[in-house]
């Protein structure tokens, strides 16, 4: 497409695409009836791409559950596509809760404000203003874009990403790598350094409703068959046990690469006290250490003098890579006896090495946008799309660069009450992006 006079700068329209998306209440309560504002976003989305002349389409999963999908021609199409994906659904809000309306974006003391703001609107709004800027003004990538914007990552991918791989696997002919989410954010060590950290692992999906049974009766008996009393007894077991470390190759590199930029000692035999002079990210790092199994949920009975006949329990687990068997007999052995398993999702974890072409691309881009400023691998102890497009066997990174203030608790922003991204540190996203995909 011709160059068209006076174009937006990326660096201003970004902002306003975030804006505009986090506007659009894209609710995912994980239930068809209640998830709302996908199908708007995926059409707000597949008009700014084709406004530039790219050739989106939108594929629904269910009535209201949109992704929309496009290519990017490169200049060499005989090299491998790269993805670059972000999701258009956020979690809940409860607006009484915050200072501003959650779906407003509101834009105050330097931050955009709204639920999305980093969970992952700013990302996907960085990447439409970057491919919207390349098609005006003639720009071409060094090999084929695969640009993905889906629904449901919030709610374990099955109505976007999974939806995609195994129904339009069409999609991702030739990708050989893709760059995601929840990488690419900057952290200030002790010793003032910035590290941007990117995500090359990240922890299995294994949501896990456990069941007890027993025999009914009448409250006021004497009752040796109680189910509730049986599954409380399973439930605190499993959310008192201690894991232990089990230091997978991506956190060991990350504690190393740490330890040699501050001069803090790291430990292998004891990481957890390496982790704990990490300031805010202490909590994100420190779930990467272990397994985790936290219970979340309780449901039995129906009448103060009735004993119920069943009770269940969710448990919010999450396993290393290639761990989540062992998590499944360490809780069963905790949980003993007469309790039942049912996976809700079951999603094993993933990891790659910090290494090749594309790790030495956002090394670059993250200096020459940060001077001094250095990468690191790091695991994501939640989960995101990526388990889906790694089993067609595309090789998966977070990274969507925000240069961050120093005392900004950002991993708490995640789901969090008034979550905000920095005006600033969208801007330095658009333009390491630019660097990065360029050298990609």
């Amino acid at each position: 497409m011709a160059e068209t006079a006076n174009p937006p700068r990326p660096e201003d329209e970004v902002v306003d695409i975030a804006r505009d998306l986090i506007r659009i209440d894209t609710t995912n309560t994980g239930d068809n009836a209640t998830a709302k504002g996908e199908r708007a976003a995926a059409e707000y989305v597949a008009e700014k791409l084709a406004e530039v002349g790219l050739e989106p389409k939108i594929y629904e999963s269910a009535p209201g559950r949109a992704s929309v999908a496009c290519r990017f021609p490169g200049a060499d199409p005989s090299r491998g596509a790269l993805l670059l994906h972000g999701h258009l659904d956020v979690v809940p809000a409860e607006a009484s809760e915050w200072t501003v309306h959650p779906f407003s974006g509101e834009i105050k003391d330097g931050y955009l404000f709204g639920r999305g703001a980093v969970d992952m609107k700013d990302f996907d709004a960085m990447l439409l203003a970057l491919v919207r800027d390349w098609k005006r003004t003639g720009k071409v990538p060094p090999r084929d874009l695969v640009l993905l914007f889906t629904a449901d990552e919030e709610a374990g991918s099955d109505y976007g990403a999974r939806f995609m791989v195994e129904q339009h696997p069409e999609v991702f002919e030739g990708v050989t790598e893709a760059v995601g989410e929840v990488g690419g954010f900057s952290m200030t060590l002790p010793n003032d350094l910035r590290v941007y950290v990117v995500q090359t692992a990240e922890k299995g999906l294994d949501w896990l409703r456990l069941r007890a049974t027993g025999r009914p009766g009448h409250g006021s008996m004497l009752h040796d068959d109680n189910a509730v009393t049986r599954l409380t007894r399973a439930v605190a077991n499993i959310g008192q046990h201690d894991f232990p470390v089990e230091m997978t190759p991506t956190v060991r590199q990350f504690l190393e690469s740490v330890s040699e930029l501050t001069g803090v000692e790291f430990d292998p035999s004891n990481p957890d006290e390496a982790v704990a002079k990490l300031g805010p990210i202490a909590r994100l790092v420190g779930a990467t250490l272990r397994n985790t199994a936290n219970p979340t949920r309780l449901n039995a009975g129906y009448k103060t003098n009735v004993i119920p006949s069943t009770a269940e329990a969710v448990i919010d687990c999450r396993s290393l890579p290639g761990r989540n068997d062992e998590l499944e007999a360490t809780l069963k052995e905790l949980a003993g006896a007469g309790i039942d398993f049912e996976y809700e999702i079951r999603q094993p974890g993933y990891e790659t090495s910090f290494d090749g072409a594309l790790v030495d691309a956002m090394a670059e881009a993250i200096r020459l946008a940060d001077p001094g400023a250095r990468t690191v691998p790091y695991m994501l102890s939640g989960g995101t799309d990526a388990k889906a497009f790694a089993t067609l066997g595309i090789r998966c990174f977070g990274f969507a660069p925000l240069k961050l203030p120093a005392d900004l608790d950002f991993t708490a922003l995640f789901h969090g009450i008034d979550e905000r991204v920095p005006l600033s540190g969208l801007q330095f996203g658009v333009d390491a992006m630019d660097r990065f995909i360029t050298k990609s």
